[in-house]
């Protein structure tokens, strides 16, 4: 896997299965984006086991990624029939419902392929990317396949991108928003850990 941070995130055109359960033909990454922050995320296969906890997991949290400017993009590489169908199969049922971002199809592989998540020419491993507004890849965090995501951490890595972008200052580990961040500078950091080292 060649890391894809700092690089434009690679763009592409598929079907996909959008939240009004209409299929776009011709989907794209990018100007679907257009500006906008995004998270990208990649799950192995429709009607497996962890995936629905994720999907549902995403979606239950789209109200706070919107609030922040930030739009969701699932893929995996079952056709965007089978997205639909998973989606019209209730949650009580092992479907994920009727949840509101675009679920992309990679029958081809090449989506997976192109972000380095693609397991023995096969399908998905768990891959979340989190774009900037000028669709540069900023994060990314790639778990194996018994290995559930923590959306959570998402929201957290958006907070931390937007303080970044808007204040300059450099996010320590654990940071969450309203926190207090570091001046990337020698004297910066030497003050941070003056008072925060011992709750890190």
């Amino acid at each position: 896997m060649v890391p894809l941070i700092g690089q434009l995130a690679p763009d592409f055109t598929a079907s996909a299965v959008m939240p009004d359960n209409a299929i776009n033909e011709k989907f794209s990454l990018h100007e679907y984006l257009a500006g906008s922050t995004g998270i990208l995320f990649f799950w192995p296969l429709d009607f497996t086991f962890v995936c629905p906890t994720e999907i549902i997991a995403f979606d239950h949290r789209l109200q706070a990624f919107e609030e922040k400017g930030v739009k969701i993009v699932g893929v995996s590489v079952d056709s965007a029939y089978t997205h639909l169908a998973w989606k019209k199969t209730p949650t009580g049922e092992g479907g994920i419902g009727p949840v509101r971002f675009p679920v992309v199809s990679d029958l081809t592989k090449s989506i997976s392929r192109s972000y380095g998540v693609l397991l023995n020419e096969s399908v998905a491993l768990r891959g979340t990317f989190l774009i900037d507004r000028k669709a540069v890849v900023r994060h990314m965090v790639v778990n194996d396949l018994p290995l559930g995501r923590n959306i959570d951490e998402a929201v957290r890595m958006v907070d931390a991108l937007h303080f970044y972008e808007e204040h300059g200052e450099v996010c320590p580990a654990g940071w969450h928003r309203g926190e207090s961040a570091i001046k990337a500078s020698e004297d910066g950091i030497k003050s941070y850990l003056k008072t925060h080292s011992e709750t890190l």
